[in-house]
């Protein structure tokens, strides 16, 4: 197999030096140190806005599709005219 015919290999594919390598050991080590008490700050966060505003009237959730007009008159639009 010809070797300049290979692809080049992705960033991640790419070795590390031993510094970085060692860089990326403790940030990922810190990550997961950290991990349950952030956790725990958003638990915590979390059941004190429920307490102090039961009930969020501000709150519009997320519509998950498109209303019926608004399908209908997108299918109009996407009919051709028939010229």
């Amino acid at each position: 197999m010809d070797r300049s015919a290979r692809p080049p290999q992705p960033a991640s594919r790419v070795s590390l030096t031993p510094a970085q390598q060692r860089t990326r050991r403790h940030v990922e080590t810190l990550i997961g140190i950290s991990a349950p008490f952030l956790d725990l700050v958003l638990a915590v966060g979390d059941r004190i806005s429920r307490i102090a505003e039961p009930h969020d009237y501000e709150y519009y959730p997320v519509r998950a599709g498109e209303l019926p007009e608004e399908h209908r008159s997108a299918r109009r639009q996407a009919r051709p005219s028939g010229d």
